[in-house]
């Protein structure tokens, strides 16, 4: 049996043999190398073993990450989750829900088994009385039949304005490349390539527009008023009924055309230039 004063010794170099039959425990002091039995025993020098015991856990643990992190592929940053995004950030995430979720609640007359499938056809002549092929056709045969300057004016207005809608909504539809809604069945009347596009809803605009036009240009009783600006309202829905364009697609697209008159008003085209231009053609 060794005495207390091997014991404390052993102790102090941090190797304390004890012996329990045929079984020889050893215990290493963190504090110190490890002696040069166990180092061989190991198959290693005494400098890698002392780099090892110097080592934290904390800086293990940081080295294992950055192994880690560099031997996987890094994720994009889109893909991250930012911890302090931004009130507008959240504020525009939160309204996109909500219009995803109002727009597919009110598409009732997407398809024929909808819950109002049975009033899509009627959905669908609506659609076409705001096409922009019926109202360009419209215009040019009445432009062509008109016998007054002033008719001739103003429906060479009218279609210079129905041009201006259709490019800067086309303009619009290229830069924003929002798509329609996932509810939609795209058989639409006569569609071009921006038309796979859903923000703004030209409907929308020409209606708007056009609504805006009628009013202040032509002679129209208190029930005709009230029918066009019903019209216009009726073909807004039509689109959101229909499936083929968000709720702020078709809000959006009332507003860019209620101003759109504005700046037809502000290029409108006097008689001298229309009695020009009939020269010109003649």
């Amino acid at each position: 049996m060794p005495s207390p004063k091997a014991r404390s010794s052993a102790a102090r170099s941090g190797s304390v043999p004890c012996t329990g039959g045929n079984v020889r425990y050893e215990f290493i002091s963190l504090n110190r190398a490890p002696p040069p039995q166990l180092l061989q025993r190991q198959g290693s020098d005494p400098t890698t073993a002392r780099l090892r015991a110097s080592e934290s856990p904390n800086r293990r643990r940081g080295s294992g990450s950055s192994t880690s992190s560099a031997g996987g592929q890094q994720l994009p940053e889109e893909d991250c989750m930012k911890l302090n995004p931004s009130i507008v950030g959240i504020a525009f995430s939160s309204l996109l829900a909500i219009d995803l979720w109002l727009s597919k609640r009110l598409g009732v007359c997407a398809c024929e088994d909808a819950s109002w499938g049975s009033v899509r056809p009627l959905m669908k002549l609506v659609e076409i009385s705001g096409h922009g092929i019926p109202w360009l056709a419209g215009a040019a045969y009445c432009l062509y039949k008109s016998d007054s300057a002033a008719g001739q004016e103003v429906l060479l207005n009218l279609l210079m304005a129905l041009f201006l809608d259709l490019v800067l909504v086309g303009v619009m539809k290229a830069v924003v490349r929002r798509r329609r809604p996932a509810h939609n069945r795209m058989d639409m009347f006569a569609t071009f390539s921006v038309d796979g596009y859903s923000f703004p809803s030209g409907h929308a605009t020409r209606a708007a527009m056009c609504a805006r036009f009628l009013l202040a240009h032509l002679v129209l009783a208190a029930p005709l008023r009230v029918l066009v600006l019903l019209w216009a309202t009726f073909v807004g829905f039509s689109r959101v009924l229909l499936g083929r364009h968000h709720v702020t697609d078709v809000a959006f697209g009332f507003f860019m055309g209620y101003w759109q008159y504005n700046l037809v008003e502000m290029l409108w085209l006097s008689p001298v230039v229309l009695q020009s231009m009939i020269g010109q053609l003649h």
